[in-house]
């Protein structure tokens, strides 16, 4: 570790941090979209590293994969930005589309309708629509004054943001970094995870102007660089996407110091710190007149969000809840089998993914293994059963990061209890508030009626979404990404603060997204999309600078599956 260099990336971030935090809109805004021009240019060389490192072939579909979650998500969300930065300016608030914010009669907390944004969203998402709502206290009139909170501010105060990279996707750290410059006003290290640190020199390229200038700065290295870092004099705020064991150990300490910290709630981190820290990401699935077609949809939807980059993903499918008398019950996890056996097996390139596969098949001898095991490469992994009055079981409280997935069963008289036991089994026993999943007929869901909202709104998750993967909220943009709020330092959980939220909402609640029971074409993030790198190479130049004449290519790759 070469702490004099760290010493002197700070010191330029101190000496920059208050004339970052009072530069004018229209220089910041110049900057963001210079990021989004540097994101195109560099994306090809870019996935081309990842592959390399996460053991993809060069001419498979899932080449799409590193597309999607890095150069098209990042694009999109610096984009969007810039614009509601543009809003600012003129307005002094993001903008929101006219008729989009409504309140709900039974308990008068505030939505507001974020997507679709544009024709291009209507188009490329049909069906899909997103809805942010708010905490309590926010109300239809004062709204506006819950937005864009830092520019609000007449002269505004810098500081130094650190913040520590996730391992898995290319996106995390660079949009992190993208939410403490941009939305909070705070000039930023970023340290890289020594995962994917291959990472660097695409991400400097992108941040070069901002580099440059003294307000971004970079560093490498292991637990010893991140935990100095931390402690640094320099540092006024950290950042973190990885997990709550990395965070207590930073908050806390390590060991029994560190136990004996956090029992007696005396941090040695006294520093702010924000976070995204994962989740046992629970899918519930409410009995309903599924047809067949329906059934292979969606097990195609589940086996996709644990299947995504190996299963190294904060959103990955971790839990599987249906109904014990669902009659359809052993045809979908059928179907799941299936899809399951069809899908790519992956390179386990995340350390300790075997480790954390033994522990939970030897909790779980019902486990079942699909796909053979080689040297570096897990079969997918279902264990089914899981007692839902075993509370503890290691399936509701703790996150594999690997390719196992669980399934419980409850009672319920009809779909609506089922629901009801549903929502109370996942907001008390399973781990986590990041991101959940209802799926659910659309017929279900026109029977049970408010009944069906008024299930989401008890869900204690920053990201709920209906009927397709929560990680959408992670790539729209508008949506918010990160826990529900209420969590403490000595019970973390999902994490503290939300990124992404484009519309710079200072007190939302959650991110609801409703999407079709069955989409045709096939959604292109599905790990079964023949053509995936195809869509997601072309949505890189529709999210850097949409246009009307980019949309026909993306449908004709999208439409043959």
């Amino acid at each position: 570790m070469n702490r004099e260099a760290l010493d002197k990336s700070i010191e330029v971030l101190r000496q920059t941090k208050d004339r970052w935090a009072r530069m004018p809109l229209t220089d910041k805004i110049e900057l963001l979209r210079k990021v989004v021009e540097n994101t195109r240019k560099v994306a090809d060389r870019q996935v081309q590293a990842a592959i390399q490192a996460k053991g993809i072939p060069p001419d498979s579909p899932l080449v799409g994969e590193e597309y999607l979650g890095g150069p098209v998500v990042q694009a999109r969300i610096c984009r969007l930005l810039a614009d509601s930065l543009e809003d600012v300016m003129r307005h002094g608030r993001p903008q929101l589309p006219e008729g989009a914010v409504r309140t709900r009669a039974k308990d008068g907390q505030v939505i507001a309708r974020v997507f679709p944004g544009d024709y291009l969203d209507r188009a490329m998402y049909a069906g899909f629509r997103a809805e942010v709502w708010m905490q309590p206290g926010v109300t239809e009139a004062n709204l506006r004054d819950h937005m864009a909170g830092f520019y609000r501010q007449h002269a505004p105060e810098g500081a130094v943001a650190l913040v520590l990279g996730a391992g898995n996707v290319a996106s995390i750290g660079p949009l992190d970094m993208v939410q403490k410059l941009f939305a909070e006003g705070q000039v930023c290290m970023l340290k890289f995870n020594p995962v994917n640190d291959y990472l660097g020199p695409f991400v400097e390229e992108v941040f070069a102007d901002l580099i440059a200038a003294g307000y971004v700065r970079t560093a490498y290295g292991g637990a010893d660089v991140g935990d100095y870092l931390c402690q640094h004099p320099g540092v006024d705020e950290v950042h973190i996407t990885g997990s709550d064991k990395t965070h207590d150990a930073i908050v806390f300490g390590v060991g029994a110091e560190g136990a004996k910290r956090k029992a007696e709630n005396d941090p040695r981190l006294t520093k702010r710190i924000t976070s995204e820290l994962g989740n046992v990401s629970p899918i519930i699935v409410v009995p309903g007149p599924y047809s067949k077609a329906e059934l292979v949809f969606q097990a195609e939807n589940v086996a996709t969000q644990l299947c995504n980059n190996g299963g190294f993903n904060c959103n990955a499918a971790r839990m599987l809840v249906v109904h014990e008398g669902w009659s359809q019950r052993g045809a979908f996890m059928d179907a799941l089998r299936s899809a399951f056996a069809r899908a790519p097996q992956r390179k386990a390139y995340y350390p300790g993914a075997e480790e954390r596969l033994e522990r939970f098949v030897a909790a779980h001898p019902q486990a079942e293994s699909i796909g053979a095991r080689k040297p570096g490469v897990l079969p997918w992994t279902i264990i089914p059963n899981v007692d839902p009055k075993n509370v503890d079981d290691i399936c509701f409280k703790v996150e594999s990061w690997c390719g196992v997935m669980g399934q419980t069963a409850l009672p319920g008289k009809d779909a609506g209890d089922f629901l009801r036991a549903a929502v109370r089994f996942c907001n008390e026993s399973v781990w986590g508030t990041l991101s959940a999943e209802i799926i659910c007929h659309p017929k279900t869901q026109a029977e049970l009626g408010e009944a069906f909202e008024d299930a989401i709104a008890e869900m204690r998750y920053g990201a709920v979404v209906v009927n397709h993967w929560p990680a959408l909220a992670y790539a729209l943009g508008v949506t918010t990404w990160g826990a529900y709020p209420g969590h403490t330092l000595q019970d973390i959980q999902s994490g503290i603060g939300v990124v992404h939220n484009t519309y710079m909402f200072d007190k939302p609640a959650k991110t609801v997204i409703y999407g079709p029971l069955r989409t045709r074409p096939m959604p292109p993030w599905f790990v079964f999309h023949r053509r995936m790198h195809k869509v997601a190479r072309t949505l890189v130049e529709m999210e850097a600078a949409p246009s009307p004449f980019i949309l026909p290519k993306i449908i004709w790759d999208a439409a043959r599956p």
